[in-house]
C-alpha cells in the first residue's frame, strides 16, 4: 500500500508553529529549490494558503561579500508577514558572519540552514548531507549561527537528511546537537543522500527522530504530493508540521489544500484548465516583476510548464510551443488556443514532480568516513563546498 493510499482521516487539526514571535497558524514551510522559490512564486503560494515561505538558499561566504545576486534573493515582498530566508555553509565563521548581518540589518525574522543537499558538487567537498558527518564541524556551524541569531531573538531552525547512506546515518544525533543549541525546529526529509530523490522517503525514520526529540519541533519532508499525504505523514509519525519541495511545483495552490486540511476541512483545489493557464500567466507577470527583464522571466518559466499542466490534456505541439515561449504577449495566445472548458483531471494531474533520479554512490572527500572528526587536510578543503548549489 503506498502512503498516498493509506488509510486515514479525512481532516486533520495541528497546533500552530511558534518561530520567535512569530505564530505560523498553518504549520507548513516551503522548501527552498534553487531557481524556483523566487519572490513571484513564493507570491502565488501564499495567495492559495497559509505557512512559511522560504527564500531560494543563499551561500553564507556570497552573502557576506555582499553578492548582489545573492542580496536580491534575500529580499522580501512588503506583505510576506514572516520573512524567512535559507542559508548554507561549511565554515563556522562564514556561518556566523552570515547569521550577523541578516540579524543586524534586519533581514529576515527566521533563518533556516540547509544540511540536507546531495549534489555531487557539494558532497564530495564534505559539504550539504555530507557534513553531519563531522560531528565537530556540524556542532561548530550549529552553535556559531544559534549564537548570532540569538543576538536579535531571531528562531533558527535545520533541514537535514537520514545521512550520507544506510550504514552511515546521522539524522538523530545531528537532532539531538542542534536541539542542545536552541534550535527552533528540526526538519527531516527521510531519504539518505545516496537515495537523491529515488524511491519513497522513509517516513518511520521521521516518526523516531519525533519521538528522539520530545522537547523540540520536527518537521516531516518527503513525498507530500497532497493534503491527503500531509495528513497520513502526521497520522504516521506524530510531527508538528510539514515541508514541501518538489509537490508544489507547478501546484502553488497545494498550500491552500494543507490549510484547509490542517483546519480540519475537506476543502481541495481542483482547478480547470482555464485556471491553470490564468496561474501560468500571472506566474510570468510575476517573473517579469521579478527579474525586471521579460525575456529572462519568459526564459524562466518554461521549465515550469510541464509541471503546471501535468495531467491536463494538452496536444503536444502547444506543449513544445509554451517550453519555448519568448514573451508575455506570445504566451497569452499560446494560452488562448487551449481548450478552456476542461476540468481538473483528478489524481493524473498529482503525484511526483521532477526528476527523482537513482540511488548513486555519494561522492565525498578522501578518507571522509574514516572519523567523525574533522582532520587537517579536511579542513583545508572544506571552505570550497560553499557553492551556489541548493537541493535537500
Amino acid at each position: 500500500m503506498s502512503q498516498t493510499d493509506a488509510p486515514t482521516p479525512a481532516k486533520l487539526e495541528l497546533p500552530p508553529l511558534q518561530l520567535g514571535k512569530h505564530t505560523v497558524n498553518t504549520p507548513v514551510i516551503l522548501a527552498p529549490m534553487a531557481g524556483i522559490t523566487n519572490k513571484a512564486f513564493r507570491r502565488l503560494c501564499r495567495e492559495y494558503g497559509g505557512g512559511v515561505y522560504v527564500t531560494e538558499m543563499v551561500t553564507s561566504r556570497a552573502l557576506v561579500e555582499r553578492n548582489p545576486e545573492s542580496l536580491r534573493i534575500i529580499s522580501h515582498d512588503a506583505d510576506e508577514s514572516l520573512r524567512s530566508i535559507q542559508l548554507y555553509g561549511v565554515d563556522p565563521k562564514t556561518v556566523g558572519a552570515a547569521v550577523r548581518l541578516v540579524v543586524e540589518e534586519g533581514r529576515a525574522d527566521h533563518i533556516d540552514l540547509n544540511f540536507g543537499c546531495p549534489v555531487p558538487k557539494v558532497t564530495r567537498k564534505g559539504g550539504g548531507a555530507a557534513l553531519p558527518w563531522k560531528t565537530d564541524l556540524f556542532t561548530s556551524i550549529i552553535k556559531a549561527a544559534t549564537t548570532e541569531a540569538a543576538r536579535g531573538d531571531i528562531p533558527l531552525t535545520i533541514k537535514m537528511r537520514k545521512g550520507i547512506n544506510q550504514d552511515h546515518l546521522t539524522y538523530i544525533e545531528s537532532g539531538k546537537i542542534a536541539r542542545d543549541h536552541g534550535v527552533a525546529a528540526v526538519a527531516l526529509h527521510g531519504r539518505t543522500a545516496s537515495q537523491y530523490y529515488s524511491g519513497k522517503a522513509d517516513w518511520d525514520s521521521i516518526a523516531r527522530l519525533r519521538e528522539s526529540l520530545p522537547d523540540v519541533p520536527v518537521l516531516g519532508n518527503g513525498d507530500i504530493w497532497s493534503a491527503e499525504d500531509a495528513v497520513a505523514m502526521v497520522q504516521q509519525t506524530g510531527v508538528d508540521g510539514i515541508v514541501v519541495g518538489r509537490g508544489c511545483m507547478g501546484r502553488p495552490w497545494l498550500f491552500g489544500d494543507l490549510q484547509a486540511a490542517f483546519e480540519g476541512t475537506d476543502k481541495r483545489f481542483t482547478p480547470g484548465l482555464a485556471k491553470v493557464a490564468e496561474t501560468v500567466y500571472r506566474h510570468a507577470e510575476l517573473l517579469t516583476e521579478y527579474f525586471e527583464d521579460e525575456f529572462k522571466a519568459l526564459r524562466d518559466i518554461r521549465k515550469h510548464m510541464a509541471w503546471y499542466f501535468k495531467g491536463y490534456p494538452v496536444g503536444g505541439d502547444i506543449r513544445s510551443a509554451l517550453a519555448q515561449v519568448p514573451t508575455l504577449e506570445v504566451l497569452s495566445e499560446l494560452l488562448a488556443q487551449l481548450d478552456l472548458s476542461m476540468p481538473y483531471p483528478g489524481k493524473d494531474a498529482e503525484g511526483q514532480r521532477g526528476r527523482a533520479g537513482s540511488p548513486k554512490k555519494t561522492h565525498l572527500p578522501d578518507g571522509w568516513l574514516a572519523t567523525r572528526e574533522m582532520d587537517e587536510k579536511h579542513k583545508a578543503m572544506i571552505s570550497a563546498a560553499e557553492l551556489d548549489v541548493s537541493g535537500g
